[in-house]
């Protein structure tokens, strides 16, 4: 193999997607190992970058509704900045898969995770001026690193055989636990930090956020290379059995979101989305108006990021062994679950409210793992990081309408009336498990 390395005019280094193809020319036996062992090295560095990205999640979800009533004076609309994020995280989503699609996932995530440390940044800046004008616009960018943190995943199955990628996202996302569980029990440290460095306290949750999506932008472009997108092309054009279709533009692919299973794995991920922003993003507002501290609510926040994210491995699992539809129909009950919990959790019991959140997040966990894996399955190559691109940005829209709405129903009712709307639209997953279950396994994301 040396030698025959030797007589190439050049010499890609190892790993290389040249490399890569090239092997694919030698023969079956060589080219299976190479994949795998892309694969995993692949897997590796988006691993550790979502464990510094999930560390940044925690501002937005923690604290960001309670910067904003600070500023507001009022509850009503404290779901407005869940909401702004959730929108940042839309428009983000749709840029990255659009950056990702021509240029790899290497560029499109690096990108979006810089992008939410600028936002981050400003948020600063805008809760030690008490600017509301400006906290607005930079909660909108800081939203960038929601949406990388989940188009990760996609990554991770780039390079994945059809049984193996729900063990892919799921790895993704289980990365992302010790980050993300982290960050919301570091809200009360990083609140200190802020206080002494003479900022408000809530904006010290930003300034970890800040740190960690400029790290995780690092380690992605320094070391996702080659690019997984752009290696699993060559390998497919390669194979002259397997046609190249051309890539769709952006208008074409948000239609596509409505066809076939596309559109069933778009609506388990916009339904688990709505109704987990909703609950979560007024869980704060709601233990704070019943006397709870900064530290009961990243406790709980830290229990919900938990429930959506350690289960990850086993959901991946059930995802390849049992298929799609019995882990969406899983979703819909624990949704289910979920609302009934915090409908009738005391208000004094800190420990009823995370069993409820913890169900929350397995709901949000099975959804969004089955969901990802039918995309997937039912997109071509050629298109796949565009399309994958626009589900999320429905899934993000559905989000901010969630939160957005989540304040206006509690401010007119109550946190309990919220958990209980929650719960009759999660009975929405169990048809779209009957459907997924009646649907035709696509070889096209193959």
């Amino acid at each position: 193999m040396l030698a025959r390395r030797k007589m190439l005019p050049d010499h890609p280094p190892p790993f290389s997607s040249e490399h890569v193809v090239h092997m694919t020319t030698v023969g079956a036996s060589s080219t299976i190992p190479d994949r795998h062992l892309l694969y995993r090295r692949t897997l590796i560095v988006i691993i550790v970058s979502q464990i510094l990205g999930g560390a940044g999640l925690a501002a937005g979800v923690t604290v960001g509704a309670l910067l904003a009533e600070d500023m507001l004076g009022s509850s009503s609309f404290s779901g407005l900045p869940a909401a702004l994020f959730t929108l940042g995280s839309a428009g983000a989503a749709l840029v990255v898969g659009q950056i990702s699609q021509r240029s790899g996932r290497r560029a499109g995530l690096s990108l979006g995770y810089a992008a939410g440390a600028v936002g981050g940044a400003v948020v600063v800046l805008a809760a030690m001026l008490g600017s509301l004008p400006l906290l607005l616009p930079a909660l909108f960018v800081c939203g960038a690193g929601t949406a990388t943190n989940l188009q990760a995943r996609y990554a991770g199955a780039d390079l994945a055989e059809p049984d193996q990628r729900g063990r892919a996202v799921s790895a993704v996302l289980f990365a992302t636990t010790l980050g993300a569980v982290a960050g919301p029990n570091l809200t009360g440290p990083m609140g200190n930090v802020a206080l002494r460095w003479g900022m408000p306290e809530l904006a010290g949750p930003f300034v970890l956020a800040v740190a960690a999506y400029a790290l995780a932008a690092a380690v992605l472009f320094a070391w996702l290379r080659p690019d997984p997108l752009l290696v699993a092309r060559s390998l497919e054009r390669s194979a002259p059995s397997v046609p190249m279709p051309a890539s769709p533009r952006m208008w074409r692919a948000l239609v596509a979101i409505f066809d076939g299973g596309v559109g069933l794995g778009a609506t388990i991920m916009v339904v688990t989305q709505m109704i987990m922003l909703a609950i979560m993003t007024m869980t704060p507002i709601h233990m704070r108006a019943h006397g709870h501290g900064l530290a009961a609510t990243g406790f709980v926040i830290g229990v919900h990021i938990g429930g959506m994210y350690l289960p990850s491995p086993l959901t991946g699992l059930l995802v390849d062994r049992l298929g799609r539809a019995p882990v969406v129909a899983a979703s819909g009950i624990a949704l289910l679950a979920a609302a009934i919990a915090a409908m009738i959790a005391p208000v004094d019991s800190v420990g009823w409210l995370a069993f409820a959140l913890a169900l929350l997040g397995l709901g949000w966990n099975f959804g969004l793992v089955s969901g990802t894996a039918i995309v997937t399955d039912a997109t071509p190559l050629a298109s796949r990081a565009r399309t994958q691109g626009a589900v999320d940005l429905c899934v993000a829209l559905a989000g901010a309408t969630g939160g957005a709405l989540s304040g206006v129903i509690v401010g007119a009712s109550s946190f309990a009336a919220l958990s209980l709307l929650g719960g009759v639209v999660a009975l929405a997953m169990i048809p779209a498990a009957v459907a997924v279950s009646r649907s035709k396994p696509s070889a096209v994301g193959a």
